[in-house]
């Protein structure tokens, strides 16, 4: 098989392919012979129809079948040998015809990973939020877990207020037709969660106890279903029951109901999990500030193939969260495809971070070493109370180790590129900073 690559850009080669006439007769052969042991066909038995009949009720068939064993076993030898790294599937540009005894000849385009060395990255410019202990988040966070404690009850007011459950039947209309799905009855509503379409909830603060409202909303025009999105409708409303929250005492018996001595307790848990917690996104800031100037200072391309990937992956993760808590897309007013596009410029974002901070690592020879890796999975393990021994088992999986050495890898690289860095320490969050930017080329 000869096999002849061409670069058609940084992200893109172009494989032509030319398969020995021999070996198109063997997978003819190969074809054929199989298809003799199955073929049915009337005025012959199983396995005796002749060749020349098989040839004119089947070949078509069979010249599809020996047309992708070849373009397959062909393209991935040629990526083994050719040490070509690719992100997505061959889109075959050209196909000639399949003849016996004459080469087979095919083109194919592949995306590939680019080839990246990064420039510019010591001594970068930076700025890092200096960590303040604020003991009003403390309060903040206790009087939240008040809340998530409260007690729904029903209240002796007859009319609703922000902050109120309300049970309630609704029925949505477009014009004079009720829509799809848009009708349910002993609603709870919690009066302030935005959980309903943009305006609705509103409108049913200060209804009273029995009342019935028409309620008047606009479908944003990116609502999930697009046979609603944009459209305007009513909702028939009745408000059956108002609750309020009923919040518990903050004292000694609520520390005890998660599991605490004392109240002091208590407030010395939450206050180290927030500092863990504003530690965390100080660092994850700083990171992002970092990984943005680096792509400024290196643009790239990126294959379409691995950006689908990391939104696939985003998707992925956002589906398990949600699930896990009971919730859907659907129920955010969000599609597979609406979400891919919402998210698109960060999956870019991080595809070209990851991509750089690749490059530096192999650029500054930094790698990962055994013992680092059996520390990460003593961590893992403690953190999750699980046994080393679990732990080693699921990342016994040679995609999951990998994943687990490229994690590693990245905080490795990170840790070098900061101990390199120019830092500011400043005091507020330096997210969205419209002078974090750097202007080198």
């Amino acid at each position: 098989m000869n096999v002849n690559v061409e670069d058609i850009s940084s992200i893109k080669k172009q494989l032509s392919f030319e398969v020995p006439a021999a070996r198109v007769d063997e997978e003819i052969e190969a074809a054929y012979k199989k298809l003799a042991k199955t073929a049915k066909i009337k005025g012959f038995r199983q396995g005796k129809v002749p060749r020349a009949v098989l040839e004119r009720n089947y070949a078509a068939s069979v010249e599809a079948q020996v047309v992708e064993r070849l373009v397959s076993d062909s393209y991935f030898k040629a990526l083994q040998e050719q040490k070509i790294i690719a992100v997505s599937g061959p889109e075959i540009t050209d196909s000639g015809s399949l003849e016996k005894g004459k080469d087979y000849t095919f083109q194919a385009q592949v995306e590939v990973q680019p080839e990246v060395k990064a420039k510019d990255y010591l001594e970068l410019p930076l700025k890092k939020e200096a960590f303040k202990d604020d003991e009003t988040l403390v309060a903040t966070r206790l009087e939240e877990m008040r809340l998530a404690q409260a007690k729904l009850e029903a209240t002796d007011r007859d009319e609703a207020q922000a902050g109120d459950t309300v049970i309630i039947d609704f029925e949505g209309f477009i014009g004079d037709v009720a829509f799809e799905n848009g009708a349910a009855e002993d609603h709870s509503l919690d009066l302030g969660s935005n959980t309903f379409i943009p305006g609705f909830e509103e409108q049913v603060v200060g209804m009273k106890r029995g009342e019935e409202r028409n309620v008047e909303v606009t479908f944003p025009l990116d609502y999930g279903k697009k046979d609603l999105a944009g459209q305007d409708a009513v909702f028939k409303v009745k408000l059956k029951e108002i609750k309020e929250k009923v919040l518990p005492d903050l004292d000694d018996e609520f520390a005890a109901q998660v599991g605490l001595a004392s109240l002091d307790d208590l407030r010395a848990r939450v206050k180290e999990a927030h500092e863990s917690q504003e530690r965390a996104r100080i660092e994850q800031e700083f990171r992002d500030q970092l990984v943005d100037i680096l792509i400024e200072r290196n643009p790239i391309e990126v294959p379409e193939g691995m950006i689908q990937h990391q939104l696939d992956y985003m998707l992925e993760n956002l589906s398990n969260r949600m699930q896990s808590q009971g919730m859907s897309l659907e129920a955010m007013g969000l599609t597979p495809d609406s979400f891919k596009g919402i998210y698109r410029e960060m999956a870019v974002k991080q595809v070209k971070g990851n991509l750089l901070l690749e490059a530096i690592a192999l650029q500054e020879s930094i790698q990962v070493e055994e013992s680092e890796i059996e520390d990460k999975l003593e961590e893992i393990a403690e953190k999750h109370n699980a046994s080393k021994e679990m732990v080693m088992n699921f990342y016994a999986d040679e995609s999951r180790r990998r994943g687990l050495v490229a994690q590693l890898a990245e905080e490795k690289v990170i840790h070098f590129l900061t101990g390199k860095a120019q830092i500011e320490m400043v005091d507020d969050s330096i997210a969205a900073d419209p002078e974090q930017g750097d202007d080198k080329e």
